[in-house]
């Protein structure tokens, strides 16, 4: 029998508590649930979770301190669920590390869709963290978590990490722009195409010699990027 997997739910309005808790139970999850961001960092903690569903208006904070808070210890999917719009509050999320943005009001049914696209990629980067990657001065240890670059390591974002490991990945393959939003963010309404291009300028700017002529990423005009085989 497949081990039933326990969500924390970090969220203060009472309404959204019961209605995400009823449909994650008949989902066949476990969950916790936490109003405050003191109360979401002593839970997690306590019971270190499979995911997490975040809202980012608590009444003692905000809930980026609760992001910041998991990524320090654990890479479990966070699916930020919050009345906040402004594309740049859903960029710094996501650059903080969160798997998703979903914006209220919302779909259950979108959501739990989400949650299990987020489950997924979990168990998919689970079963190669015991890898290195190599290719000329590029080195990625899928189980620190670190990428080198001629024997020196560069820190890469959350979301700029998983868009090489994705590239990696399907080496030699053409990935299109949906293809990729739709992996790195478990979707590709609402994410426009231009925050993609700026992700990868700045991950070519941090793993190419040359920027500008690029020996690891290449811009296929048109269709997306590829990853030299």
């Amino acid at each position: 029998m497949e081990e039933k997997k326990n969500i924390l739910i970090v969220e203060d309005d009472k309404y959204i508590i019961n209605f995400l808790s009823m449909s994650l139970k008949e989902e066949g999850y476990g969950y916790y649930t936490a109003g405050t961001v003191k109360e979401a960092i002593r839970l997690f903690y306590a019971n270190r979770p499979d995911l997490v569903i975040l809202d980012l208006g608590l009444p003692d904070g905000d809930g980026m301190e609760v992001l910041r808070n998991v990524r320090e210890i654990a890479d479990v999917p966070v699916i930020v669920v919050s009345a906040r719009q402004e594309e740049q509050e859903k960029i710094q999320a996501l650059d903080e590390g969160a798997d998703d943005y979903v914006t209220k009001p919302f779909y259950m049914g979108e959501l739990l869709a989400r949650i299990r696209a987020a489950m997924r990629r979990k168990e998919k980067r689970g079963k190669e963290e015991d890898t290195v990657y190599c290719k000329d001065a590029l080195v990625v240890d899928y189980t620190k978590r670190t990428v080198e670059v001629n024997g020196t390591e560069v820190h890469l974002t959350p979301i700029e990490y998983k868009i090489l490991i994705l590239l990696i990945e399907n080496r030699g393959k053409v990935l299109t722009q949906n293809y990729i939003l739709k992996e790195i963010w478990g979707y590709t309404q609402g994410v426009e195409a231009g925050t993609l291009r700026v992700f990868m300028a700045t991950l070519r700017r941090k793993i190419e010699d040359n920027p500008s002529e690029p020996k690891y990423i290449v811009t296929e005009v048109g269709v997306g990027y590829r990853f030299q085989a």
